[in-house]
Parts: structure tokens; C-alpha cells; sequence
């Protein structure tokens, strides 16, 4: 049976003066941080946003090449809560806003969700990219999908008692329902290793180009945060109601191209199981947070508003990558 790896990540190769700064301190010692202060006038957002992908990844795996302490360095997480801040503020720049209206939550938000109509990749997958844009779409989405589902687990300890238990369900399942072989980061991990690429975390981000780098550091940004638990259930909740369907067309699309059946398979996989994960992010986790939160209300449809927005900008940036017009 093929394996997950272990094997950490390794820092990435910096993207200006920031990154270069904090990759180089992180190797020798994150206390040498604190003494370039906060993020320096100047400093563009691509690096900015893989400087913050670097913190956030002291959390998660971490790096073979930094101490397991500087995750908790004071002069760490000060950089981070700063450029986490400048991400919070350019999120809620782009939020148009919404008001809940309707006395039915659930069905509201629902509605809300499926009226996007942002560019998608799935439907062009389905029907006309090649195996290396594919392989070039996996590549990207690797960054998130080899720990898929973490960063909501973070928020599970800051919910109220019924979409705590929700939510529990839901990442029980994305989990693998107790069963390491159908954890799904080990699923998509299996299907990289069947189309010959590394599961080495983070083997890719160099690659990347600042919408893949953005997206990541937003599940982050909501999972890390108790005061924005109900903008990670909004996410979550859309990242699942737009799931079922673009995986369908993924599934049919790499048919098409006779690629590995793991791969196949993974997609097949959140067919089935985000047609029913919709539901309760929607109506038992999202639902009962606003009914127990109602403070939380706007929130969670902040939360969705930010993924759709997020997976239209990944979409835009990898269609013109490939030359289709969006």
C-alpha cells in the first residue's frame, strides 16, 4: 500500500526582501526575527503572503530544517499576527457584505452559495485540458489537499455544543471514519504517487503563484482565530456545497484522459461524500452556530463570500495560466 511521507517540509525559496529575512532567521534562530521588527514598508504581497505561509506552517508540519520551538517565538507569532492582520483587512475590502434576511438560516446561506457563478476549472478539466495541465492543477492543489481538512479542525474547540458535534461528524469522515487508508490527504497522496509526483509537503509551493499562497494562509488565517469561527464554518461550509458537482466533472474529465485510477478514485470519493458533507456544514454546523451566535451570522456568510471569492481567483489564475479566456 503506498504511504503518505513524513519527511517535513523544507523552507521555500524566498520571493523578496521579507521572506529572505524570516526563511534565513528561521534556519539559524527565530528569535533573530525580532530584530527587523514587523513587515518593512515596501514589501510586496506575493511575499508577504509566502512569509505568512511559512508561519502558518510552523503550526501544521512544520520544516526539517527549522526547530519545532519557533512555532511559539514571540518574534514569530508577532509577524504573524501583523501579516495576518493585513490579510483579515484586504478580505473584508473585498466583502461587499450581506445581510441575513430570511427567518430559515440555512436555506438562505445555501442560496447564497449556489448562485456564484465564478469561472471554473473542473468544467474546463471535463471537457478539454491535457494530462499536464492536470498534473499542473494537482501540483497546486497539493499545497492544501495533502492536510485537507485541518485547518477547520482548529476551530472544532471554539464551537457551541451542536455544531461542535456537527462538525466533529464531518471531519470524522474527512478523516477516514477511524481508517488510515481512507484518510483523504492520504487518498490524494496515493493519487500523486500514481501519477508520479512527491507527497513531500509543500514539494510544490516554488511553483505557486500568490493565489495558491493566499487561499492556503485564509483557512489558516479562520482556523487559528476563535473570534472568526464563523467565518471558518462559512468557508467550510461553500468549499463543501461547491464540491460535489466540479468533482463529478473531474472525475468524467479524467476518464477522458485515461489518468491513474487513484486519482480517479479521490475525486469519485468527494462525489459521494460532499453531497452529504453540504448538508451538515450548512444546516447543523453553520445553522446552529448562527441560531447559538446570532453575532456570528454575518460572519459565516463573510466566510463563504471568502472561498468562493478565493476559488475564482485560483481559477482565474490557473485558466489564464493554460490560455482560456475567463
Amino acid at each position: 500500500m503506498h504511504t503518505m511521507s513524513t519527511t517535513r517540509a523544507a523552507l521555500p525559496t524566498p520571493r523578496g526582501s521579507l521572506s529572505e529575512r524570516v526563511v534565513a532567521d528561521l534556519r539559524t534562530d527565530a528569535a533573530r526575527l525580532s530584530q527587523g521588527g514587523s513587515r518593512p514598508d515596501g514589501v510586496g504581497e506575493e511575499d508577504a503572503a509566502l512569509t505568512l505561509w511559512v508561519l502558518h506552517e510552523l503550526s501544521y508540519g512544520g520544516f526539517s530544517d527549522v526547530d519545532p520551538d519557533a512555532e511559539w517565538e514571540p518574534a514569530v507569532l508577532t509577524l504573524r499576527r501583523d501579516l495576518q492582520r493585513e490579510l483579515e483587512t484586504r478580505l473584508r475590502q473585498r466583502w461587499p457584505g450581506h445581510h441575513v434576511s430570511s427567518d430559515d438560516f440555512a436555506d438562505e446561506l445555501m442560496a447564497y452559495i449556489e448562485a456564484d457563478d465564478g469561472p471554473s476549472v473542473a468544467s474546463y478539466v471535463h471537457t478539454r485540458a491535457t494530462q499536464e495541465q492536470v498534473l499542473e492543477l494537482i501540483r497546486w492543489r497539493s499545497v492544501y489537499h495533502l492536510k485537507e481538512s485541518d485547518p477547520a479542525t482548529w476551530t472544532l474547540p471554539r464551537l457551541t455544543v451542536r455544531p461542535k458535534a456537527a462538525l466533529a461528524e464531518l471531519q470524522y469522515d474527512e478523516y477516514g471514519s477511524g481508517r488510515a487508508d481512507r484518510l483523504h490527504a492520504h487518498l490524494f497522496a496515493q493519487a500523486m504517487e500514481a501519477v508520479g509526483l512527491s507527497t513531500r509537503p509543500g514539494a510544490y509551493v516554488d511553483e505557486c503563484p500568490p493565489e495558491v499562497l493566499e487561499m492556503n494562509n485564509v483557512m489558516s488565517l479562520f482556523g487559528l482565530h476563535g473570534r472568526l469561527r464563523g467565518a471558518s464554518m462559512g468557508h467550510l461550509a461553500a468549499f463543501e456545497v461547491t464540491s460535489s458537482v466540479p468533482s463529478g466533472h473531474l472525475v468524467q474529465g479524467l476518464q477522458r484522459l485515461g489518468m491513474a485510477q487513484e486519482l480517479i478514485d479521490y475525486y469519485a470519493e468527494h462525489v459521494v461524500a460532499d453531497s452529504v458533507h453540504d448538508q451538515i456544514a450548512v444546516r447543523l454546523v453553520c445553522a446552529a452556530l448562527a441560531e447559538d451566535e446570532p453575532e456570528q451570522a454575518e460572519e459565516i456568510f463573510f466566510g463563504a463570500f471568502t472561498c468562493l471569492d478565493q476559488e475564482a481567483r485560483f481559477a482565474r489564475a490557473l485558466l489564464g495560466r493554460w490560455g482560456v479566456a475567463v
